[in-house]
């Protein structure tokens, strides 16, 4: 039988000792394993260009390139892992031209976990809105934080842990009523069907596909068919897109 590799994690923040807390805690895993750390957003981007990745664990708040830009970058800005091209300014030193993206040598493009506190607002609903594929709070008992690497991994979106979803209605809620955005997610939501709503909104209160499916009397295949749709009518990357998407159009409100 064939060995599964190890899901391979990069760290990225501006504290040694926060770095150090969070590989002690991933490489105790059998299945996870860190393969380098990066103190901010410009070294980031370099040790992800030579080196292959599945998830990157990512700060806000660093020197020269922060967490939001360098997630951007790394994912393109499109929100859907695309390659940035173009100079990536290094703040003095030799700069770092051409592709970007695309994570390491082997092509991977990471998903990335935001790392941030209640203090931040905007910058990490940005990070989510440039591709990150969740955020986790840094206080976060380890096994929350295991849990988010591996279902991040698995393509999935870090929004079940009522911390985050506590997080996510603050953020929605501090966004200007007058937002750009929020009038390409009302046309977006038009294009759902009922029952496409109904999974969006239990989505939105961080409904396993296996409970959303109890909750509908579904088949558990039908309720994966339900979300692929609703992610390709939304133009979301994942989950927590789509979730963005929900509280934005006032589908779901905060605390409902």
């Amino acid at each position: 039988m064939t060995e599964t590799a190890p899901t391979r994690v990069v760290l990225v923040d501006d504290q040694q000792l926060v770095r150090a807390g969070l590989r002690m805690v991933i490489d105790s895993q059998p299945d996870l394993t860190v393969v380098g750390e990066a103190s901010d957003g410009l070294q980031a981007l370099r040790l992800l260009a030579a080196t292959p990745a599945d998830v990157v664990l990512m700060d806000v708040r660093m020197p020269n390139l922060n967490g939001l830009q360098a997630t951007e970058r790394l994912l393109g800005g499109d929100g859907g892992g695309g390659a940035a091209t173009g100079p990536v300014p290094d703040g003095g030193g030799g700069g770092v031209g051409g592709r970007v993206a695309g994570g390491g040598s082997d092509g991977t493009v990471p998903r990335v976990v935001v790392l941030t506190t209640f203090d931040l607002d905007e910058y990490v609903l940005e990070a989510i809105r440039v591709g990150a594929s969740g955020f986790l709070l840094k206080d976060a008992p380890p096994e929350e934080l295991l849990a988010a690497v591996r279902t991040v991994h698995r393509g999935d979106a870090v929004i079940a842990p009522s911390s985050t979803r506590r997080l996510l209605e603050h953020l929605v809620t501090a966004l200007p009523a007058t937002d750009p955005q929020g009038a390409e997610a009302r046309a977006a939501l038009g294009a759902l069907t009922e029952r496409e709503r109904e999974v969006l909104v239990l989505m939105a209160r961080g409904r396993s596909n296996q409970e959303i499916a109890a909750e509908l009397v579904v088949a558990e295949a039908t309720v994966k068919t339900h979300v692929g749709r609703v992610l390709a009518k939304l133009g979301a990357r994942d989950r927590v897109q789509a979730v963005v998407t929900a509280y934005e159009t006032g589908l779901v409100r905060p605390g409902g």
